[in-house]
């Protein structure tokens, strides 16, 4: 079996300069499409479910799925982890049922909509990260609130994202916080925010350095070298699929993603983990709307499943590839949860916290 936790996962990745992408799922045929692609170019694969993917599918559902997917791919360490977990019990209901990696995104309150304060989000991410490294799961924990720098606001996603305007100053992470924050909490990994934001409509334009702030992340990483950062909402929101699904009766208005070139420049700043939802969703939609167009009297929803599977599965091999992710699963010993607890314990795996002083202007 290769069930693997998150930690491992990055520091893995942080030896061999590589990230790996996250993609959301709510159903089986997403997840062959990402194992298959995964299987494919031999790279490790982190699956991971929303709140409201487990409301959809079910807690049950979801890991049995998840059993049999790691049992079909044996070879390939998996990581199955919580998005966006709003409290302790999300997150512990979490790893009951198997998952080996949970986010407790303390940068909102348990409702999922208010920014909440420094404090409160220190505090309640400490407590997820005590309970969960007690039995070797991972805990990746958010400062800022994930949000468009153009609008000033978050997009709601399964019913997740901050609601009404928020600061400027709160949509990004401060760097000398990120530091406090890691040493209190020792989160295994922390998302930042730097303007990129949940859903399809990240960007009315294509993002230049005001709105999306990857220098954020070179500042992050230059205080906390050895911190695995996550760039969260990292679709790239293909023109091609937009133009597919358009051409097939959809109206979606023209938007831009994050380009992958800028995910790349990330990942040369300590991003090792990547967040990807939209691109996986469009990619089955559009085909979805091509075959009921061009096949209008099929009603075998495996005709339309198939072919979207395989859409999907193109576009997962293509991550992996361009994050460096492909030919690293091989190479990857899985270590059982229970050494990982033990090693929380003993404080081996303590954030290696090397704050370096800004330099003067």
């Amino acid at each position: 079996m290769a069930r693997i936790t998150l930690r491992q996962l990055l520091d893995h990745a942080a030896s061999h300069g590589y990230a790996v992408p996250a993609f959301n799922i709510n159903n089986m045929e997403q997840g062959i499409a990402i194992m298959q692609a995964a299987a494919e170019v031999d790279a490790p694969v982190i699956m991971q479910a929303s709140r409201g993917a487990r409301s959809y599918a079910g807690d049950l559902m979801l890991s049995h799925m998840i059993d049999a997917l790691e049992r079909t791919y044996p070879d390939i360490p998996l990581c199955m982890h919580q998005d966006h977990g709003n409290d302790e019990a999300t997150c512990a209901s979490a790893i009951a049922h198997g998952f080996t990696s949970v986010m407790m995104d303390g940068s909102l309150k348990a409702d999922a909509k208010t920014a909440a304060d420094y404090d409160y989000n220190v505090a309640i991410t400490r407590r997820v990260v005590d309970l969960a490294h007690w039995v070797g799961a991972s805990v990746e924990g958010e400062l800022g609130v994930l949000g468009s720098l153009e609008q000033g606001g978050g997009e709601q996603e399964d019913g997740h994202g901050v609601e009404g305007k928020v600061s400027h100053d709160q949509l990004l992470t401060d760097p000398d916080q990120a530091v406090d924050f890691v040493r209190a909490t020792k989160v295994d990994a922390l998302a930042i925010a730097m303007g990129t934001s949940h859903g399809a409509y990240k960007f009315s334009r294509k993002p230049d350095g005001d709105i999306l702030a990857m220098r954020v992340v070179e500042e992050i990483h230059r205080r906390l070298p050895n911190t695995h950062l996550v760039m969260h909402g990292s679709s790239s929101v293909p023109q091609p699929l937009q133009d597919m699904f358009n051409q097939f009766g959809g109206e979606m208005p023209q938007t831009w993603g994050v380009p992958v070139e800028e995910i790349v420049r990330g990942i040369r700043s300590g991003v090792r983990k990547v967040n990807i939802d939209t691109d996986c969703r469009l990619a089955m939609t559009a085909v979805f709307r091509k075959v009921a167009a061009q096949t209008r009297s099929e009603f075998d929803p495996r005709k339309f499943l198939k072919p979207a599977m395989d859409a999907m599965r193109e576009l997962c091999r293509e991550r992996f590839e361009q994050f460096g992710t492909a030919g690293h699963a091989s190479k990857i010993k899985v270590v059982p949860m229970s050494e990982m607890a033990r090693r929380y314990r003993a404080g081996e795996l303590d954030p290696r916290i090397d704050a370096r002083e800004p330099v003067a202007a």
